[in-house]
């Protein structure tokens, strides 16, 4: 069976070694045409659909071709991103041929940045010629050898030979068929293995921990809620500013341009007013917020909390990091609280509440999806969207907010497929078309689920 599969699937794979050997080394050889010649029909003989002949609606396409967002010379997206169901399992990075996978150490971290940001196990980099296979749940540092997780390296003259190994990871079926995710917990909890929430919770621990300090130091009339509600309100909004530019929102680069300045907060401040106007957010809003415009903050704090928020030192890629991970991470750093000393130094410590209870304890993503399908799914199953919009979703318990989040996706989804299976053209407030058989929410759609 295993080798009829093999020879049925194997003779598709694209090239031919003399033809390889002949084009891919030449330098004018670019990452386009092989991507298009090779790559794209090497991930097709594993059994996913690259170039989405079924004509499946954006979210449920089994490839995710990510609009490249250039900065510098590098790309804010991985090439693509392969999904079951609409989930990430994981993400190719492609290169040109005059690249060296093998030994080059730009291509091994930018691959493994994604995909640690993303929580994704398992990741591939290659420009067909070579391919490796990186364990991407280690913190990927810039200084890293390019054989740092590395658990599979295949030049094109092994795909013949090794096209079972291959496939029975990474092909659309054994992911399907639990392949995947044996085989990466099978390699699971090798030295240097780091979850990105658990890292990106120290880090923003040690920026409150700055931050407390430097605030208490420079403001003796400080009060404990408003140290608190300060040191809150600015990690906030560096935080959402900091993921607007990875996913194209904001320029990229502006919170490091005012980390340049001669008065980073004087800067930063009119920084988060203009996104006051543009966003119309309670993040920004300074109507009700009179204590953080009052307040000085010394620039070699905050020059150090933006500078590391950015390539290289950043291992983050914000664009693919997921809003349940930022909530895990949010709701753990609401554990601790901060106070003030008799001299007016601040102490970072455990909430009481939180330290008699053991710890926070985030619900992990699965269970938010389960209880949503089986609460809002059965409420809203066969309805149209005007009967949608009478129904009122509370969430008593709020924390993080990972229940009303996971109810949004889950009603924008809802929606999108109701439309695009009613008519959408009929529906211009609600939809529009991207390309064929490719509709989207309008953004005054989704602002009617608030």
């Amino acid at each position: 069976m295993r080798e009829n599969r093999q020879k049925k699937s194997s003779k598709n794979l694209p090239g031919d070694s003399g033809i390889i050997s002949t084009f891919t080394k030449k330098s004018t050889y670019n990452e386009t045409q092989v991507r298009r010649e090779f790559i794209d029909p090497f991930f097709e003989a594993l059994g996913w659909d690259v170039s989405n002949k079924a004509g499946h609606a954006e979210q449920y396409k089994d490839v995710v071709h990510e609009d490249a967002i250039k900065v510098g010379r590098s790309t804010k997206a991985p090439d693509y991103s392969f999904r079951i169901g609409g989930q990430r399992k994981f993400f190719v990075e492609a290169k040109k041929p005059s690249v060296n996978i093998k030994e080059d150490v730009n291509p091994s971290y930018q691959l493994r940045r994604y995909a640690w940001s993303a929580k994704l196990p398992l990741s591939i980099v290659t420009d067909f010629e070579e391919l490796s296979v990186y364990d991407c749940r280690i913190k990927p540092n810039p200084n890293d050898k390019p054989s740092v997780g590395r658990i599979g390296y295949y030049t094109f003259e092994d795909y013949l030979d090794k096209f079972d190994e291959i496939y029975d990871v990474f092909s659309k079926d054994a992911i399907l068929k639990g392949s995947f995710d044996r085989y990466a917990q099978s390699t699971k909890g090798k030295k240097g293995t780091a979850e990105v929430d658990s890292e990106f919770l120290k880090e923003i621990e040690s920026w409150r921990e700055m931050l407390a300090k430097n605030i208490a130091l420079r403001n003796p009339d400080v009060s404990i809620f408003e140290l608190n509600y300060s040191v809150q309100k600015i990690i906030d909004r560096i935080i959402f500013l900091r993921i607007c530019e990875d996913r194209g929102i904001e320029p990229y680069g502006q919170l490091q341009s005012k980390a340049e300045s001669t008065d980073v907060y004087k800067d930063l401040l009119n920084h988060f007013k203009l996104a006051e106007s543009k966003y119309n957010s309670g993040i920004f809003d300074f109507e009700d917020d009179g204590i953080t415009p009052m307040l000085k903050i010394d620039d070699k704090v905050l020059k150090t909390i933006i500078q590391s928020l950015y390539y290289p030192k950043s291992p983050y890629e914000f664009s693919v990091l997921g809003v349940e991970i930022l909530g895990n991470v949010y709701e753990q750093f609401l554990g601790k609280v901060i106070r003030l000393t008799a001299g007016h130094q601040a102490k970072v410590e455990t909430k009481p509440e939180v330290k008699k209870a053991g710890g926070v304890y985030y619900t992990p993503q699965y269970i938010v999806d389960y209880i949503v399908k089986n609460t809002v799914g059965r409420l809203v199953e066969g309805k149209t969207p005007e009967e949608i919009a009478e129904i009122k979703i509370l969430d008593p318990a709020c924390g993080s907010g990972s229940f009303l989040i996971g109810a949004y996706t889950y009603l924008l989804k809802y929606h999108l497929d109701w439309y695009t299976e009613n008519k959408p053209k009929k529906h211009k407030n609600a939809v529009f078309q991207v390309r064929k058989n490719e509709w989207h929410l309008t953004t005054a759609e989704k602002n009617e689920f608030f």
